[in-house]
């Protein structure tokens, strides 16, 4: 697909940033902005992110474009993460990906670590239905490799937008797709503890525990789109 296209359904006409933010794309409500809720992008630049372990944006790969944030196909790139880091949140945004496409937002982001290994929101591009729900520990609103969604969690067809939110409070982590609490589930309980012993991250150190972390969306060689990226974060004990 023309990239230039990436960030709308097919045959809609591409917006300017002025009539994008008069839809309501990219903004906080007075309601919003009373809750504490702040913009992760702005719709227009790649301001508050950086490249994953870098201090600058990538130069190819992700873009700003026509209202949203994202990530050309095979462009190259790498993972980019939030400037600013959180402890406990509440995070929402939407996202679009082709048919076969494969991506993530990840949190709990240690960069000391070798890799962008977190935990991760899967987000997946899948055919059918079936094809959703075929491999529940990496399907859409799983938490990648270790624990699976309810099993009704479908996101809408590819090329569709959804809406998905990751609730941080402490050491209860939820997972919600479309509206629908998908997946909740508490750090350091046993079901966590036997997820990630079977999981690939079964030997990571600190993985599965709470710690303040920026926000990565992830580049999966594949084609993606953002927009609406919103955090509330909660206040730090003792604040």
């Amino acid at each position: 697909m023309n990239p230039v296209l990436g960030c709308f359904f097919l045959g809609i006409a591409l917006l300017a940033p002025s009539a994008l933010a008069a839809d309501g794309q990219n903004t906080l409500s007075d309601r919003e902005k009373a809750e504490g809720w702040r913009l992760l992008f702005d719709g227009t630049t790649t301001q508050g992110w950086r490249s994953f372990q870098k201090r600058t944006f990538p130069t190819q790969g992700w873009v700003a474009q026509d209202g949203c944030l994202g990530h050309l196909g095979k462009a190259g790139g790498g993972d980019i993460v939030t400037l600013e880091t959180f402890l406990d949140y509440d995070f929402t945004f939407e996202w679009r990906i082709n048919a076969g496409g494969n991506s993530g937002v990840k949190y709990f982001i240690d960069e000391q670590r070798n890799g962008a290994i977190g935990h991760e929101y899967q987000l997946l591009g899948p055919i059918s239905d079936a094809e959703a729900l075929k491999d529940l520990k990496h399907a859409t609103a799983s938490f990648y490799d270790v624990l699976p969604p309810a099993t009704n969690a479908l996101p809408r067809p590819p090329g569709s937008w959804n809406q998905s939110r990751i609730v941080v409070q402490g050491n209860h982590i939820e997972h919600w797709l479309n509206g629908q609490k998908v997946l909740a589930y508490t750090l350091g309980t046993p079901p966590v503890v036997a997820g990630i012993a079977a999981s690939k991250f079964k030997n990571v150190a600190g993985f599965g525990t709470h710690f303040s972390h920026p926000i990565l969306l992830q580049d999966h060689g594949g084609e993606i789109w953002f927009r609406n990226l919103k955090i509330r974060p909660f206040p730090r004990p003792g604040s």
